[in-house]
């Protein structure tokens, strides 16, 4: 097999940077009509003919022989039993890996509060778990156990009563290693259906699949779509695009360590993309030989090629303080400061999903068993969005108790607001409770 890279190079002092660098930017998660339509109709059988539904669409789409939709069904002896076929090793990176997800995601639980005013008026935030939260699992070769955990334990960590996943299993084939995950994450029942179909059915609610309040998780253009379609009947975590990983890098961390880093996104699938940011163009150089020298080694070659050349760049900056000019106007969903004080740094560091500090940390900490979440917004979305959380499993509900005092001094001002909105059954709700004053 032979490959070899033509990964785009920038210079930010160029007239038309701004340009390319949009155009390099660009992607657009948009679905053609003829998936438009199918995922509507997909939405439209499975609310009106429920399991049948699932079970066709399964048959169709996986060629699984299902008779029934128990035959779709995974009870919690199946997972218990998933974590006796995966090895010992693969078995305690999981529960390590789990471990530090949920300590991470415990900081991130809030609670309700009150305080009360010098009349007796009480005000506060109630907040309140989620009753139940749906898990895509994407299903087959491209299984991912760590977005298992990822989605998983900030739901049980907030409280949620009920995590319901969803995974596909095309030909039968079931990923042991995803099933083990969810074992350990708690989840407590599990659907072998993927798709339209399955989003549908979390968010609308079958003869069997419960409905959902809330769906998460990875999936394809139709998931994607399906995602769209439902919000609104239900929630979502957001639609993600391609993959992205910016480095930051002052140019004396090892290339190679470098090249390694882009290609650990890149090699996602063909979208995906890998950006440099350097003030110093020699190293740069020293990036590209290495990205030519490792990528015949690399198993996913093909894809990582067609990313690199494809959406990849090597950007020449400045300075410092202008590769993080750029590294906000990108708003990346990785970023990696690999300079020598990345403390120094990160306040000027506005957008990005996740920041990797330091030459040692490489974003595949990230991705498994560091802490934090790896569902991160992408598409330069970490602009006004924040990565999977507690906070995304809870819902905060606002408490006001008025005093009888409260009432009728907070009535004179509502009164006032009210009449000069002309809502007068606002304004009179409110002066019926003013002391002394009855209203008509």
């Amino acid at each position: 097999m032979t490959v070899s890279t033509a990964i785009a190079r920038l210079n930010a002092a160029d007239q038309d940077f701004a340009r390319h660098l949009d155009h390099l930017l660009s992607w657009e998660s948009v679905s053609d009509d003829a998936v438009n339509q199918r995922v509507l109709d997909i939405i439209k059988a499975v609310r009106e003919r429920g399991d049948a539904a699932l079970v066709e669409f399964t048959q169709r789409f996986d060629g699984v022989d299902a008779k029934g939709i128990n035959d779709l069904i995974l009870d919690r002896a199946r997972l218990e039993l998933a974590l006796t076929r995966i090895t010992p090793v693969q078995r305690e990176a999981l529960e390590k890996a789990a471990n530090r997800v949920r300590i991470y995601h415990e900081r991130q639980k809030q609670d309700s509060w009150q305080y009360t005013e010098a009349d007796g008026t009480v005000l506060g935030q109630k907040v309140t778990p989620l009753d139940r939260a749906g898990l895509y699992v994407p299903g087959g070769k491209a299984s991912y156990p760590s977005s298992v955990l990822m989605n998983a334990i900030p739901a049980k960590v907030a409280g949620v009563t009920e995590v319901v996943m969803v995974v596909p299993t095309p030909r039968g084939e079931v990923n042991e290693l995803v099933l083990a995950a969810a074992c350990i994450a708690g989840v407590d029942r599990v659907f072998t259906i993927g798709g339209a179909q399955a989003v549908a059915a979390l968010a609308y609610g079958t003869e069997s699949v419960p409905q959902v309040d809330k769906i998460v998780g990875p999936g394809n253009i139709y998931v994607a779509t399906a995602k769209r379609h439902v919000f609104g009947q239900v929630g979502i975590d957001m639609i993600a695009g391609p993959s992205e990983i910016l480095v930051v890098c002052d140019g004396q961390t090892d290339p190679d360590w470098i090249a390694m880093d882009l290609f650990s996104q890149a090699e996602h699938d063909e979208d995906a993309q890998a950006i440099l940011v350097s003030p110093d163009a020699e190293f740069l150089d020293r990036v590209a030989a290495s990205i030519d020298k490792l990528l015949p080694t690399m198993e996913r070659a093909e894809i990582i090629e067609k990313s690199i050349n494809g959406r990849g760049a090597l950007i020449q900056v400045r300075d410092m303080q202008q590769a993080i000019e750029v590294a906000n106007r990108i708003a990346p969903e990785h970023l990696e400061l690999s300079v020598a004080d990345p403390q120094a740094w990160l306040p000027q560091i506005r957008h990005a999903g996740a920041i990797f500090m330091g030459r040692h940390t490489s974003e595949a900490l990230g991705d498994y068993c560091a802490g934090p979440n790896h569902v991160l917004p992408t598409s330069g979305t970490a602009r006004f969005s924040s990565p999977l959380g507690v906070y995304d499993f809870q819902k905060r509900s606002s408490i006001i108790f008025c005093s009888e005092q409260g009432a009728s001094e907070l009535g004179h001002t509502a009164s006032v607001l009210a009449r000069g909105e002309s809502l007068t059954a606002h304004a009179r709700s409110a002066e019926y409770r003013i002391l002394n004053e009855k209203g008509n």
